[in-house]
């Protein structure tokens, strides 16, 4: 049976993917959604009553988590037709003047995880699989204010560009959706939300164009996929001008 595997998938971005896949793949039958909060879930699942759906409440920050995946993808082995890396967090501060457990939680979800993620379920795929990974226009420069989210986001898109090299002669392709800001609860949880100037004024991506975007970039096998012109030309921007320079009109 085709499985799909969605991290972050009871809000958001996360709930958005969970809601259009049956729209760009419809051959996929079954639905592993992760994320923290089960009754949110269950929530999710319950708008899919044509999909055999499993809730699985894992904190992706939890090593335990990675066991729990582990052994369920060995015991049912599943044929893993996409995997959707979603979850993630970011929180707006000056590295040094926020919790350590803040600053080593956006590595947890954005890195480790995602890192973790992948790897398990890697072998469970076969040729014309795809992965999908949420990535951010933070990862084309380096935001001050936000400097561990920026390199994770660039640890995503510089992970992805590898694995699809990587996993190519296995026809496994792979792509890393970059948005602007979206009008999530990611924003109010990461204290941006009235305390950003940058975020205030950027023109907002939405998460609804975002996800059928993405999904329709991944069926595609495209490896970056990033929304809207003005966001294309900030990439395009990022790499032509001098990272120092770049700094500064990047800070949030």
């Amino acid at each position: 049976m085709k499985t799909a595997i969605i991290t972050g998938a009871s809000s958001g971005l996360g709930q958005e993917f969970v809601r259009q896949l049956a729209d760009v793949f419809p051959e996929i039958e079954a639905y592993w959604l992760i994320a923290r909060r089960a009754d949110r879930l269950e929530e999710v699942a319950e708008s899919l009553p044509d999909k055999q759906v499993e809730c699985l409440p894992l904190d992706l920050c939890d090593l335990m988590s990675f066991s729990t995946l582990q052994e369920k993808l060995t015991a049912e082995r599943p044929e893993v037709a996409l995997l959707i890396n979603n979850a993630g967090c970011g929180y707006l501060g000056n590295l040094g003047e926020m919790p350590t457990a803040t600053q080593t939680r956006m590595v947890d979800l954005n890195l480790r995880a995602l890192t973790a993620v992948t790897n398990m379920a890697i072998p469970f795929m076969t040729r014309g699989s795809r992965i999908l990974n949420v990535s951010s226009i933070a990862s084309f420069c380096p935001n001050p204010r936000m400097t561990v989210y920026s390199a994770s986001k660039a640890y995503v898109s510089a992970f992805t560009v590898g694995l699809a090299e990587e996993l190519k002669p296995k026809g496994i392709t792979v792509t890393a959706v970059c948005p602007g800001p979206m009008k999530t609860e990611f924003l109010d949880a990461g204290g941006i939300t009235g305390n950003s100037k940058t975020f205030a004024t950027l023109p907002y991506c939405d998460q609804v164009r975002v996800a059928g975007g993405a999904l329709q970039a991944a069926k595609a096998g495209r490896t970056i996929y990033t929304p809207r012109l003005f966001y294309k030309f900030y990439r395009t921007l990022a790499k032509v001008t001098p990272v120092k320079l770049m700094v500064k009109l990047a800070k949030t």
